[in-house]
């Protein structure tokens, strides 16, 4: 069991790293947005997490 917590903590921290080195300090507000959300079982704050992480990976209008 030890092993798998680890595991998943080191997904969740490579995730994490990844987010931030590509989507900046917004990506990082918008995953910690959605988590907290998703935790806290609240619509609204998951809901704006996850329009800041779709703004972020569409990109700018052409």
């Amino acid at each position: 069991m030890p092993a798998l917590a680890l595991l998943s903590a080191a997904f969740v921290v490579a995730f994490e790293q990844l987010v931030q080195w590509r989507y900046g300090p917004a990506g990082i507000v918008g995953l910690i947005l959605l988590t907290v959300g998703v935790k806290a079982k609240s619509p609204a704050v998951s809901s704006a997490g996850a329009v800041v992480l779709a703004l972020l990976m569409t990109g700018p209008a052409r």
